[in-house]
């Protein structure tokens, strides 16, 4: 080949003209690519997420078996239940010096309370005294608390000695001064068939006859009571004990965590708190309504514990959780939806569920009648904490708690 015939077989090389459309198209293939990459790990994370997930779901043991409830809309917070920070005015006593002081009583200026480690307290002039234990040692831990005892309702007799309910041992008398402790029910004794297995709070009669308890399940200790509101059980009772027959008879069945008990100030009726849901039972025990029931209080703003009496003749309520309107309650949220239940409780301990509930502190003063006089607040539990009870002496509100390392004291001439 000569140089001529090879210069005509040469093509020309054509520059290349880059336009948006190429570029664009560039960038679209790029993005394309990214997006297919994207789209591919995502499906891959997901997919080895919800496997397992599912697997869990499906395999996973459920601890509860919940039963479908229905709430009422909850009451609007406003007028008497219009929040404020009243509670913060509290001062906290003996921090880190006792744990989960769950009731409070008084003889004179000396107060009595139980704590979280089995023990009975003494409180005098600013000291604190151990004078009683209802379980043995070691108690270290809240898992210990079987063992141990937890004392929760605590009142005093006509003679100054000490009633007290253990949610694993049975209901008490203690003599203060020297710490003799006498079992009047035992836990161990089954009632009509059924366990005492938590036993709750208990309120005696003046003449110190009669002892009105609740047992809150046959089922749950009390160390699960998470499980037993969110299971919804409805195997809690209210119990009467003579002191002088030494029998114990059943008065209400079928309650959902019957918690706190009061009897009224003429001793006529009875009141317990049904904490799941969010109402005041009343028992009749006297007179021509003896042996009736009614409901006294129902759809309350939040779950009731103890119930104590007011200096004005009405009643201190004591809540830890509230059912907020305007707002969100996961309660009434998951009332009638078990299944979403039993996928929490198998993927989650109790533990962590009690953290996803908000730390709200409301005490309500009723009236005789059951209407609502004024509410305390501490929202977010900023001061008052896991408040179980709102014990009056002397012109003060002493909190009890169930978990918080301290007892609260409010002047009430400053609310």
């Amino acid at each position: 080949m000569n140089e001529a015939e090879g210069l005509r077989q040469r093509r020309p090389l054509r520059p290349q003209v880059i336009t948006e459309d190429n570029a664009a198209q560039e960038t679209k293939g790029g993005s394309t690519y990214s997006n297919k990459v994207f789209r591919m790990t995502f499906m891959t994370l997901a997919v080895s997420l919800i496997i397992p997930l599912f697997g869990a779901i499906v395999l996973l043991d459920c601890p509860i078996d919940p039963q479908p409830i229905s709430f009422k809309e909850p009451p609007p917070l406003s007028g008497a239940l219009e929040p404020n920070f009243k509670l913060r005015q509290a001062e906290r006593l003996f921090e880190n010096q006792l744990v989960g002081p769950e009731s409070i009583a008084n003889i004179g200026d000396v107060l009595f309370t139980g704590t979280a480690d089995g023990k009975i307290l003494k409180i005098e002039d600013g000291q604190i005294q151990t004078i009683a234990r209802l379980g043995h040692g070691p108690c270290g831990t809240g898992g210990d608390e079987v063992t141990c005892g937890r004392p929760l309702g605590i009142r005093v007799g006509p003679k100054n000695t000490l009633f007290v309910a253990d949610a694993y041992y049975g209901i008490f008398e203690i003599f203060p001064s020297s710490g003799e402790v006498q079992r009047l029910v035992s836990s161990k004794v089954p009632i009509e068939g059924k366990n005492l297995s938590f036993v709750n709070d208990l309120a005696v009669t003046r003449d110190g006859r009669k002892i009105y308890f609740t047992d809150s399940s046959s089922k749950w200790h009390r160390k699960d009571f998470c499980l037993l509101i969110m299971e919804a059980t409805d195997d809690g009772r209210l119990l009467e004990y003579d002191t002088v027959t030494k029998e114990v008879k059943v008065l209400m069945g079928g309650l959902r965590f019957p918690n706190g008990v009061q009897l009224s100030p003429a001793e006529d009726f009875v009141l317990v708190a049904e904490t799941t849901m969010a109402r005041i039972r009343r028992y009749y025990v006297s007179g021509l309504m003896k042996g009736g029931e009614d409901m006294f209080v129902e759809n309350m703003p939040g779950f009731p514990d103890n119930i104590r009496l007011s200096s004005s003749g009405g009643y201190w309520v004591a809540m830890s959780a509230i059912r907020a309107n305007p707002g969100f309650s996961m309660m009434d949220f998951l009332s009638e939806k078990p299944w979403i239940k039993r996928i929490i409780f198998k993927l989650l301990s109790q533990e962590t569920v009690m953290k996803f509930v908000p730390k709200y502190s409301l005490v309500v003063e009723l009236s005789e009648t059951g209407s609502y006089r004024r509410s305390l607040h501490d929202p977010d539990g900023m001061v008052a904490t896991y408040i179980s009870e709102a014990h009056e002496h002397n012109g003060h509100l002493y909190l009890g708690s169930f978990r918080s390392p301290f007892i609260c004291r409010l002047n009430l001439k400053d609310v």
